[in-house]
């Protein structure tokens, strides 16, 4: 039944008081949205607390919402949002460390080609280096790149310019080929 029903659907029915409909939301959205706080915090358990507390937040605003974003944009707006408090709250500024990216790694930017089996590695080098980046950088590319967002998605989702997000993209390409550069040598 729940593939039956478009978001709309859902979301009507939930703010009628259907909680099962609001579940069919959670299904439908929660391994995506875990991959987005994922790979906007760096860790797999702030990423289970971001989108519970993007659920809850979803939840306790829906009866507000008037369906002029789609639901994959509300909950991916949220979530967002849930992400810099959750960044906010724990303080941590870390200090700018040294990258050491592995062999495979080293190799693909090289143009070589790596072994198969390294592909693991070279997803957690790249996500060392993008977790280096500002926030508001990191969340454009994480939605763009990751997410397969387009750049008006990009705009409601986070509530800019689409001249922002095309600048900030720009600006965090940038930031990362830097980044990986400088280790290859």
């Amino acid at each position: 039944m729940s593939a039956e029903l478009s978001d709309a659907e859902i979301i009507v029915r939930a703010q009628a008081g259907d909680d099962a409909a609001f579940e069919l939301l959670i299904e439908r959205y929660g391994r995506q949205l875990h991959g987005l706080a994922y790979y906007l915090c760096g860790d797999a358990h702030d990423a289970d607390d971001i989108v519970q507390e993007t659920f809850l937040g979803a939840y306790q605003t829906l009866k507000g919402f008037e369906s002029r974003a789609s639901a994959k944009t509300w909950l991916s707006r949220i979530l967002i949002r849930q992400a810099a408090r959750h960044h906010r709250s724990k303080r941590v500024r870390k200090a700018a460390h040294p990258l050491h990216l592995s062999d495979a790694s080293k190799a693909l930017l090289e143009g070589s080609s790596a072994e198969s089996g390294k592909s693991a590695e070279i997803r957690m080098d790249v996500m060392d280096v993008l977790m280096t980046l500002r926030p508001e950088y990191r969340e454009v590319v994480v939605l763009r790149e990751l997410d397969g967002l387009s750049y008006q998605e990009i705009e409601a989702v986070l509530g800019i310019p689409a001249g922002t997000v095309e600048s900030r993209l720009f600006r965090a390409r940038q930031e990362m080929k830097e980044k990986l550069k400088e280790y290859l040598g």
